[in-house]
């Protein structure tokens, strides 16, 4: 497998061992798309795959530089890609024990404490358009994989929804916790839910503020593969492989299932509007209750970055 690095040249690919080989069909990917501050990116030419990793610089949320970056790798890779180059996108994190805890609880706080309501709309929005984008693949035909090793809650979870194949640890876990604090989770749970298990089985997980295991995501179907801990990234390989035949055949179906979700980004938009004036409703328990979680999973957080 060899796979562009951060220090990427134009048509160079890297070889296992980190040395140059000139590959002449390389695609003219732009050095901007290895420069991410917090995520971190590589190329897989043999496979045509493009593995991404969440490296967080705070807690491993969906804080505001987060999503530039986020915005910023969308645009570059349909910049960066043509049909013929790109056919599998994938996204980890490197945040030891975390996926995503989703939305920047401590940004909310702040923002509904102030009463700011264009803030939590903006916010929304942008994880609303970002989300909407993956699920049309960025207008390119490729499969999309979300890699699950560790906590996926809230908005990490929602996250992961828009994409093709979750393929999970053993030990990750899933869950959005909004209900806990008085709220719900705004940037698509409840359309993709709904959408995937109907919608009273949707506002049943909703609302149950219940952390999930692998094991029973998988069962719901939420989840595609769960293997062993450590066993992941070479279970997306191992995916991608066996799928390289049958990739059109998958696309094809994967369009089909989203053309049946007829899920619109005005549809996304509206449901976070609803969110950010359910959030302005929130006690101070409510806040309380929120700061308590953030500071809960920050601990948690820093608890595994201090085992690696």
């Amino acid at each position: 497998m060899n796979r562009v690095s951060t220090n990427f040249e134009r048509h160079i690919i890297l070889d296992e061992a980190g040395d140059p080989i000139l590959v002449e069909d390389a695609p003219a990917i732009t050095t901007e798309l290895f420069a991410l501050r917090e995520l971190r990116v590589e190329y897989d030419a043999d496979t045509k795959a493009l593995w991404t990793n969440m490296v967080p610089k705070g807690r491993p949320s969906f804080t505001p530089s987060m999503l530039a970056d986020f915005e910023a790798w969308q645009d570059l890779i349909e910049a960066s890609f043509s049909p013929r180059d790109l056919r599998f996108l994938v996204l980890g994190s490197h945040a030891p024990g975390v996926f995503c805890y989703g939305g920047d609880l401590a940004l909310f706080r702040e923002l509904i404490q102030s009463g700011n309501r264009d803030a939590l709309v903006d916010y929304g929005h942008r994880c609303c358009r970002i989300l909407h984008r993956n699920i049309a693949t960025l207008g390119l035909p490729v499969l999309t994989i979300g890699m699950v090793q560790g906590d996926a809650l809230g908005g990490g979870l929602e996250a992961l929804l828009s994409f093709d194949f979750i393929i999970a640890e053993q030990s990750a876990s899933f869950g959005l916790p909004e209900i806990m604090f008085g709220l719900f989770p705004g940037m698509g749970a409840h359309a993709f839910l709904s959408r995937q298990l109907g919608s009273v089985a949707a506002e049943r997980l909703i609302t149950s503020g219940k952390t999930f295991s692998a094991a029973e995501m998988l069962e719901i179907g939420l989840v595609h593969e769960v293997v062993p801990d450590g066993a992941g990234e070479a279970a997306v390989q191992r995916f991608i492989e066996k799928n390289t035949r049958r990739h059109a055949g998958l696309l094809g179906s994967r369009r089909a299932i989203k053309r049946s979700w007829d899920l619109s980004l005005a549809e996304l938009t509206e449901i976070t509007e609803i969110w950010a004036d359910t959030a302005l409703k929130l006690s101070e328990r409510d806040l309380k209750l929120m700061a308590r979680l953030a500071e809960k999973q920050r601990l948690v957080a820093r608890k595994h970055l201090a085992t690696v």
